[in-house]
């Protein structure tokens, strides 16, 4: 049975709060605090990244389960500018925010599974799943 929750991305506490879910459902799940850290780590970057150039938008947590695996999605959406330059956005060190651009290579590391669909002018989606091991 999958179960499935999100948290709106509004305001800055909105990150605080998908966070805290994050890693609420991953202990539920049943992986261990260095899991549960990675997890809640790629959440806190995709929420940052939906309030810093979206303006708003969702995170969704999902418990997952394919072919006897079992682990927890994120999938990360809005509506907002969408990603200009995809592969610029994936080099490690690259930066628009001052940030230390470990963003969207870093929730890449952290997770087994990492999908980005961006559209210019209509938003991007970006799915990102962990396994329990």
């Amino acid at each position: 049975m999958n179960y499935r929750s999100s948290v709106d991305i509004i305001t800055e506490w909105d990150i605080v709060a998908a966070r805290q879910l994050g890693r609420n459902e991953a202990k539920k799940a049943g992986f261990g605090t260095v899991d549960q850290a990675r997890i809640t780590t790629a959440i806190s970057e995709l929420a940052r990244n939906i309030y810093l150039y979206a303006g708003k938008g969702r995170i969704e947590i999902e418990r997952v389960t394919d072919d006897g695996m079992f682990g927890i999605k994120i999938v990360a959406s809005d509506d907002g500018p969408g990603i200009q330059d995809l592969r610029k956005v994936m080099e490690d060190g690259y930066t628009t925010s001052g940030g230390l651009g470990a963003g969207m290579p870093g929730v890449k590391r952290l997770m087994d599974e990492f999908k980005v669909i961006s559209e210019p002018g209509k938003g991007t989606t970006i799915t990102a799943t962990k396994w329990l091991h």
